[in-house]
């Protein structure tokens, strides 16, 4: 439950970071100057350093869950390097991908012998 929700706010996180076409709709959505959201950030900000006076419950809660979120992010920031840097065997067969040079190295031509090319070819009985 907590993978499906942390894949929705990543995946709505990139929606909104993505560039957008003008569109018609796209004027009638409130405008803000990048002023206005600086602003706002820096209150909201500041607010957020009064917070703990006036929660100081809420933000020890908080602190533990963000040690907590951080160890689960450290662990898959690892485990995820992992995966891409262990070595796998190739999943393909030897024949796969090669050309014809090294084919021709591998197999030399004319490999029957006298006796084999000796025996005359039949077709097998039909029923």
């Amino acid at each position: 439950m907590f993978f499906l929700l942390r894949l929705a706010f990543w995946l709505g996180l990139v929606l909104v970071l993505l560039p957008r076409d003008k569109a018609p709709e796209a004027d009638k959505t409130p405008q803000i100057s990048a002023s206005d959201a600086v602003s706002a950030a820096t209150a909201t900000i500041n607010d957020m350093g009064q917070f703990c006076k006036r929660q100081p419950s809420a933000c020890e809660v908080g602190g533990q869950a963000a040690t907590a979120i951080g160890q689960r992010a450290t662990d898959g920031a690892r485990k995820l390097y992992q995966i891409i840097t262990d070595k796998k065997p190739p999943d393909h067969t030897g024949s796969i991908g090669t050309d014809d040079t090294d084919l021709a190295l591998a197999a030399p031509r004319d490999t029957l012998t006298a006796d084999d090319q000796s025996i005359e070819f039949r077709l097998p009985p039909t029923p």
